[in-house]
């Protein structure tokens, strides 16, 4: 039923790459005129930028998946140079997301391009230790602070995960996120020498915080809603983690253009081949689908709170369900 919107068009990709970098551009280079004489517009401008540079990482995103382009070759071409932009190594991100892609829900195969979920009972079984430190990693300002900025600016920089994972394309992952460092390298330093280098941090860093919390936040929303789909191996469907293990995370515009429509998350799991502007055609087209949990902005903060899934219970839990089950029990 999805196969028929899974091709791309090369003039609504081409012009969707246009009407994202022309004024991610534009809006840039004014932030770079004001930054000297009026940083508060400087900053006020890196909302909008930033927004851009999300739209940007759903293009790199499509790519990862082949769906931008009919060319394989031109995909990753595409996905390469934005990859500078995003601070995202292409081939190294395409491999752990489509890797996601495969086992997302699978509570025995988690690790791979998820945000890192216990179950209750693992929660349980940890020390005190590790437990204080699996809280500060679910606490909101790390999720949507310290996180974003550490995966983005200084994990995808330094690949010491693919050294020790024995892949047969291991090299050439490596080899992808050495370019891509070298091509930002080369691009902040380009920039240093035109603009001044101070100039040039104070422009990029609100546009990076911004945009890599932003990311990560739809990341997490899409998987990480109380009735979410979570089974051991023997229980796992692909097709039911797909519809009921990926929200339909409802905005209004622009927010939808901005996100490319990423947030018809269950569409683009069950075909990652559908192409961004064809997610709200085919979801359209398709009948009332069971299973598929609508968020919207409103559920925001009670999705963030939400920590443990309880296996017993078959949904996710907050750490206050902790107390109150050493209460009743």
């Amino acid at each position: 039923m999805v196969a028929p919107f899974a091709a791309p068009d090369a003039r609504r990709s081409v012009l969707q790459l246009v009407n994202t970098a022309v004024p991610l551009v534009a809006i840039w280079i004014a932030m770079a005129v004001l930054v000297d004489n009026a940083y508060w517009a400087t900053l006020l401008l890196s909302i909008p930028a930033a927004a851009l540079v999300v739209r940007m990482f759903m293009i790199q995103h499509d790519c990862g998946h082949r769906s931008f382009f009919r060319s394989a070759r031109l995909n990753d071409w595409v996905g390469h140079v934005i990859g500078v932009l995003t601070l995202t190594p292409h081939v190294y991100w395409r491999q752990a997301h489509n890797e996601h892609h495969a086992t997302a829900g699978n509570l025995d195969k988690r690790g791979i391009g998820d945000v890192t979920t216990l179950t209750v009972d693992e929660y349980l079984a940890l020390s005190p230790i590790k437990r204080f430190g699996y809280r500060v990693y679910r606490h909101p300002l790390t999720l949507l602070g310290i996180g974003p900025l550490y995966v983005f600016v200084l994990k995808f920089r330094l690949p010491l995960d693919l050294l020790l994972h024995k892949s047969r394309g291991r090299y050439a992952l490596v080899l992808s996120v050495l370019l891509t460092n070298l091509a930002i390298a080369g691009l902040a330093i380009g920039i240093g020498f035109w603009l001044g280098f101070t100039e040039a941090l104070m422009v990029q860093a609100p546009i990076i915080v911004l945009s890599c919390a932003a990311g990560v936040w739809l990341f997490y929303i899409q998987h990480q809603y109380e009735d979410v789909y979570w089974r051991r191996t023997e229980g796992w469907d692909f097709h039911d983690a797909a519809i009921e293990g990926s929200s339909f995370y409802d905005l209004p515009q622009p927010l939808r253009w901005l996100t490319a429509d990423i947030g018809i998350h269950h569409i683009h799991h069950l075909s990652s081949r559908i192409p961004n502007y064809r997610l709200m055609d085919c979801m359209k087209h398709l009948p009332e689908l069971p299973g598929v949990t609508r968020l919207t902005m409103r559920d925001n903060f009670r999705c963030l709170r939400l920590a443990l899934y309880d296996e017993a219970a078959g949904c996710m839990v907050k750490f206050s369900a902790l107390r109150k089950r050493r209460a009743g029990g």
